[in-house]
């Protein structure tokens, strides 16, 4: 039997977004459910399709290809590289084939054989790369990395640390402000309750959201460059591994930033959303997660807490972002709508899987060791 692997354990609850992430792109937008008269599984037998695309080609590819790996990895701690390999390219068709079959009851998705086969193909390419990073030692060193720069009941904040960048992706009214969910719940909760008697029951505002001004707006950079930093430090032992963490945190948050704006409105406007106020934010974000760098680990989860509940409260008093309609529209004519749509509910809510994280850790008891220097 292999040796456990800790990223093994990491890779679990990955492995569990990414099949959310895989079923909300396969059956989005979830309405209009009907029988059409044809066998769930009749695709199976359909001829190929005559037309394809270089896209759809590779989104089955990469699709799955992270699933593969994934899942194969988590396996890697309890059976043979090979038996972990292969259930996990037998889950992972699984997944594709009961994608593909509901896809059957939904008027605006087409089933087909060739995604199933592109996606088991992916899931196969992903599984073996696992098998060569295992084969190589990297899955070994990794465990050792993770064992001396983090501590053992980090695998909650990592996976955190490696959904927030995802998260950056779907443009926000503020840079870096994850979370700005008011006032759509506020729009959504009065459409459910229309021409019912609880509509009465809502709270009326006096007055319309108003944008942040621009000092809002440096605190809440500030503070949204600030909180990944200061959740790692919660899980990170060492100062000097903190540093690193820290420098490649902001400067990954920055650059998704800026892939966000170039995908959705186009690669001249990349960096236009960097005017003064979010410069003067990230500066400040680099010079607090500087001096908080020997904080002790609880004190880090405390002040990120702290920080989460102030940028929630400043970015859910400004309105949401007026161009979100457009940028619907001119991410590549819909390619990416399903996916994108993803993106934005993640962006929504993992400031609060933060928030639930944050307070669990600070809830449990245990001593508090100091970073080591």
């Amino acid at each position: 039997m292999a040796d456990h692997h800790p990223s093994a354990d990491a890779s679990k609850p990955l492995a569990l977004a990414l099949v959310c992430l895989i079923v909300y792109a396969s059956l989005y937008p979830f309405g209009e459910w009907r029988n059409q008269g044809i066998a769930p599984w009749g695709f199976l037998a359909s001829p190929l399709p005559k037309y394809w695309t270089g896209f759809d080609v590779g989104a089955n590819l990469l699709g799955y290809a992270p699933l593969g790996f994934l899942l194969a990895l988590s396996a890697l701690g309890r059976r043979r590289a090979v038996w972990a390999a292969s259930l996990a390219v037998l889950a992972a068709a699984a997944l594709s084939l009961t994608m593909e079959t509901l896809q059957s009851y939904l008027p605006s998705r087409i089933p087909s054989n060739v995604d199933l086969g592109l996606n088991t193909l992916g899931a196969l390419l992903g599984a073996c790369c696992a098998l060569a990073l295992e084969h190589s030692g990297l899955v070994g060193r990794w465990s050792r990395l993770r064992a001396r720069w983090f501590s053992p009941d980090a695998r909650s904040v990592l996976v955190l640390l490696l959904l927030w960048p995802i998260a950056l992706l779907f443009p926000a009214a503020v840079p870096l402000g994850l979370g700005q969910v008011f006032e759509r719940l506020e729009s959504a909760l009065a459409e459910g309750l229309a021409d019912s008697p609880f509509l009465e029951w809502m709270p009326v505002r006096e007055l319309e959201l108003q944008p942040l001004v621009p000092l809002a707006e440096l605190v809440c950079v500030a503070l949204g460059a600030l909180i990944p930093c200061l959740l790692a430090y919660c899980v990170i032992r060492a100062v000097w591994h903190r540093a690193v963490f820290a420098v490649a945190a902001l400067a990954g948050g920055l650059a998704v930033s800026a892939l966000s704006a170039a995908l959705s409105y186009g690669p001249e406007h990349a960096w236009a959303w960097l005017d003064v106020p979010v410069q003067a934010g990230v500066g400040l974000a680099v010079l607090l997660a500087a001096l908080l760098l020997a904080l002790p680990r609880r004190v880090a989860a405390a002040l990120a807490l702290l920080a989460l509940v102030i940028q929630l409260s400043l970015l859910n008093q400004a309105p949401a972002d007026p161009y979100f309609a457009q940028t619907l529209q001119i991410w590549e004519q819909g390619r990416f709508i399903h996916f994108y749509g993803l993106i934005q509910w993640l962006g929504w809510l993992w400031p609060y899987a933060a928030l639930v994280c944050l307070v669990a850790r600070l809830s449990s008891p245990g001593p508090e060791p100091r970073p080591e220097k």
